[in-house]
């Protein structure tokens, strides 16, 4: 992985267009919270962070949960620090710590839709007893896929996004704002 000099990340945050300010973020966590409270508060889920850029969203959706749950991770990749993806890469799946529980899944993002169909579909392959699955962003595009997320925080427009967890070639995770690469850095 190349590093990135700090005059390289600051002049592509220059770039950038802000799609989503923190305080727009904040309050999609909040309703995003309500909704999993409404499907899974009160059944003691397991939920699981989607490694890496989950471990945001999961770390800020959490304190809002005001019911017993349990945490753990899943890494299932298809970036491995690109800005496109390729095929589903298995570095963690907590099989045995699902069967029988209602799982959660907390993930940064839903693009394709991929990734994020192979964690649920991989819940239900080993026993989950249920399975509910919130993103904090969902990009507005086709897709080929056909399965949605159960709950999702915000929609914004087809375009190469970072912060809050969403990265740009490993790095704009620990922006506070939803920003939107220039054309020329994608």
């Amino acid at each position: 992985m190349n590093k990135m000099p700090d005059e390289q990340y600051q002049a592509i945050a220059a770039r950038s267009d802000c799609l989503v300010p923190q305080g727009e973020v904040d309050a999609a966590l909040g309703r995003m919270a309500v909704a999993i409270d409404e499907r899974v508060g009160g059944k003691d889920p397991i939920v699981l962070c989607v490694m890496t850029g989950g471990i945001v969203a999961t770390g800020l959706l959490l304190p809002r949960l005001d019911f017993a749950l349990r945490l753990d991770y899943v890494h299932a990749t298809r970036y491995r620090g690109e800005t496109s993806g390729g095929r589903i890469e298995w570095r963690h799946r907590p099989a045995e710590i699902v069967r029988g529980e209602h799982v959660l899944v907390v993930d940064d993002i839903f693009d394709e839709g991929l990734t994020m169909k192979a964690i649920v579909d991989a819940c239900h392959e080993d026993g989950a007893a249920s399975v509910v699955s919130a993103v904090l962003v969902e990009k507005e595009r086709e897709r080929q896929c056909r399965y949605r997320p159960d709950v999702v925080g915000l929609q914004v427009p087809d375009r190469y996004v970072m912060g809050f967890g969403l990265d740009y070639k490993s790095y704009f995770r620990n922006a506070n704002r939803i920003l939107a690469a220039s054309d020329q850095d994608v």
